[in-house]
């Protein structure tokens, strides 16, 4: 397996340096726009080799598979450069994994009720393609999505025989601070990022618990709960926020309804209101001083880098799936499955923030499983399509143990 890495940001790094204590690899070709990153992040290992990459380009991404013999193209950087990505390494004969599908586009006239372009509709428009040419997409493989999507698998073989609800579930209790010991805001996860899932319309999914069913949406920041997290994180209130489990889950495991809900903080929601009412959202470039930027892009520049938090940050983290329904006996049940990760730990093992390391462990785990040929499979294919057991025995393996919780 030869695996090139697009993106030596928070994440990418991560994955080098959680990567390099395995050897069921070659070569990791470590990429990005930034070549000083990658080969900072290179020097995790001798088996590295960096290399700069524009990734909006697939001409430039198929160039460096052909070049250095890639397998599977690993895509660590936001999702707006996916679909190039994706194309790339399709062009080039080679595998492809990501931690963010395609992005979605609100529906024209009724955005909070309809779905317009849905997470993934681009990649899986093309599925046939990939299947036919035995290539595998494996999307949606970081953190969210990712682990709640193999908990989902999980829970439908193992644990439930009717699913009434697979509501994804996420969550901590982290403070960053200044060099003063006041806790400053600074997203722990790439803020372009975060403004694209939290302000568009979430999703939910609304079936019969046979795979009929369809999905609609809902405004921001709707439906708001308070969810007791487990390992000391406690309760914190959630809201539907778009993210791609509810678009992935129900396309291989039945259930009458999948929610997606962030423990995002009244701090947080209203910041992120507020650079909306301001138009600082936006992704459309405007001209500034005889400059041309986008305001989402100047946002994000401003923020504190999230690689570079890790040592400033206190507290867990927490992902996990909170599934109801009917028990394998017929009986009701409400579990919830989860993976905890603090992030002193992190920060001493591996020199990386929980968040990142959190989301760029789960596809190192399937990489390992895909290069066993315990995990495979052509197509463009959600970690549901997958037995989920290998995939948690090998997590655990890892160091980094997942739990469940009868509620």
């Amino acid at each position: 397996m030869k695996i090139l890495l697009v993106g030596a940001g928070g994440v990418g790094a991560a994955f080098a340096a959680i990567a390099a204590r395995r050897d069921f690899f070659d070569t990791i070709v470590v990429a990005d726009y930034d070549l000083g990153r990658a080969e900072k992040a290179a020097s995790a290992d001798a088996r590295y080799v960096a290399a700069q990459v524009d990734a909006s380009s697939a001409d430039a991404v198929a160039a460096l598979c052909r070049e250095h013999g890639v397998t599977h193209v690993m895509n660590a950087v936001d999702p707006v450069f996916n679909m190039s990505i994706f194309d790339g390494a399709f062009a080039a004969g080679a595998d492809y994994l990501d931690m963010a599908m395609s992005l979605s586009k609100p529906h024209p006239e009724a955005p909070y009720e309809k779905t317009g372009v849905k997470l993934g509709d681009e990649q899986f428009a093309v599925a046939s393609d990939w299947e036919s040419a035995g290539r595998l997409a494996l999307v949606g493989i970081g953190v969210e999505p990712g682990l709640s999507d193999v908990f989902a698998r999980y829970a439908a073989d193992h644990l439930f025989s009717e699913i009434d609800e697979l509501g994804t579930r996420d969550g901590a209790n982290l403070v960053v601070t200044d060099d003063e010991g006041n806790e400053i805001f600074a997203p722990s996860f790439s803020m372009w990022t975060t403004i694209e899932e939290c302000l568009n319309p979430p999703d939910i999914w609304a079936g019969d618990g046979t795979g009929q069913g369809d999905w609609h949406t809902t405004p921001p920041f709707s439906e708001p709960e308070v969810f007791d997290f487990p390992e000391g994180i406690g309760p914190v209130e959630c809201v539907n926020v778009e993210h791609e489990e509810v678009l992935l889950m129900p396309r291989w495991v039945n259930c009458k309804r999948a929610t997606f809900k962030y423990g995002l903080g009244d701090e947080f929601i209203n910041i992120l209101k507020v650079l909306h009412t301001l138009g600082l959202d936006s992704t459309e470039k405007v001209r500034v001083k005889g400059v041309e930027v986008s305001p989402r892009d100047v946002v994000a520049a401003v923020l504190p880098d999230p690689a570079t938090v890790g040592p400033r940050m206190k507290g867990k983290t927490c992902a996990g799936l909170w599934v109801t329904g009917k028990g394998k006996d017929g009986a009701d049940r409400s579990t919830y499955l989860y993976h905890v990760v603090d992030n002193e730990w992190t920060m001493r093992e591996y020199g990386h923030q929980c968040v990142v390391w959190q989301t760029a462990i789960n596809p190192v785990v399937a990489l390992e499983l895909l290069a066993r040929g315990t995990w495979s499979g052509a197509g463009v294919l959600g970690p549901e399509a997958f037995d989920a057991v290998p995939f948690l025995e090998l997590l655990t393996e890892y160091g980094s143990p997942w739990g469940m919780k009868e509620l």
